[in-house]
């Protein structure tokens, strides 16, 4: 028998050290989870039925809120299972669906978020002419694009990774990602690495670019402008500016964490650093911009006061 050929599946052992308290943060990661969904399920709702919602930067939000809650999902369900589970494997076929779910969530949040930043831009810097440059035909292909390219993207690099030669079966971590278990290839991934860089560079580098130009021209207009436009700007702006820190601080927290050896930082913050952009983005998100967004505060009181004046509907 081949000494590359393994059983089809691997062991998550970021799970090994918190069997002592894993109920406590199966109930943690639980609550989390309910509160993710119902959040964003709620801002999804009020944004398709309210139709003083149906504008671009809402539309973009509503994206925004899906892929919170497809992100969430391809990772919270499983570490609940495995948090209460005595074993902690995982078959390949699982492990490559998560890292494709994983990764397609982590681009499609930048590419919507890039998108969202123009939307601000042309908003701010070209008010007269906004609703002919963001028309209904733009934001379809805007959105089509924010979604499509991260799934043919993430398809084809999830393909590469299914046909690497594996020797062995042991994922430092607490979920699959694509560093890991490339890791674990028998073979020299060289040509994979390079070939995962120039993917990165093509998935990261245009909205990185269209995210700083946006905000560029944003700056260079509020500086010439009244004291009132400044601030009516920074309103309009800081809910996505919050996003946008909170998006890159969890990229950065799981880049130190799986790029640099992190043996000295307790097993428990490990795990939390590694999970944090995949459960406290699409949980604070939809709370930003129902805290931030004066339109969807009116909309939400609207609901709930329709509510208790009609509990039969």
């Amino acid at each position: 028998m081949d000494n590359s050929s393994y059983e089809p599946s691997f062991i998550l052992a970021g799970y090994g050290q918190i069997d002592e308290m894993k109920y406590f943060y199966f109930s943690i990661v639980f609550l989390l989870y309910i509160i993710t969904i119902s959040a964003n399920g709620v801002l999804i709702s009020i944004i398709c039925k309210e139709k003083s919602l149906h504008e671009p930067m809402f539309i973009f939000l509503c994206s925004l809120a899906v892929n919170g809650v497809l992100g969430s999902t391809a990772l919270s369900p499983s570490l609940l299972v495995n948090l209460i589970s005595n074993s902690h494997e995982i078959s390949k076929a699982a492990c490559l669906m998560q890292i494709f779910c994983l990764h397609t969530y982590c681009i499609c949040e930048l590419m919507i978020l890039a998108v969202m930043g123009y939307d601000r831009f042309v908003s701010i810097c070209h008010p007269l002419t906004y609703h002919t440059i963001i028309n209904t035909s733009t934001v379809y292909k805007l959105s089509l694009m924010s979604w499509l390219f991260p799934f043919v993207s993430m398809a084809a690099f999830t393909i590469s990774t299914a046909e690497l030669p594996l020797c062995g079966k042991i994922i430092e971590k607490v979920y699959c990602d694509n560093y890991s278990v490339m890791r674990l290839a028998c073979t020299d991934v060289i040509i994979y690495n390079i070939f995962g860089l120039i993917a990165t560079f093509i998935s990261l580098t245009p909205p990185l670019v269209l995210i700083i130009y946006s905000y560029v021209k944003i700056i260079k207009v509020c500086l010439k402008a009244s004291k009132e436009s400044q601030a009516k700007a920074l309103t309009t702006c800081s809910p996505h500016l919050v996003t946008l820190l909170n998006f890159f601080a969890s990229m950065g927290f799981e880049v130190i964490q799986s790029r640099f050896n992190m043996k000295h930082v307790p097993n428990a913050a490990r795990v939390m650093l590694s999970v944090y952009f995949l459960i406290f983005p699409p949980l604070f998100n939809p709370i930003i911009y129902g805290v931030k967004t004066q339109k969807i505060k009116i909309c939400l009181k609207k609901i709930i006061f329709n509510i208790k004046i009609n509990p039969n509907d």
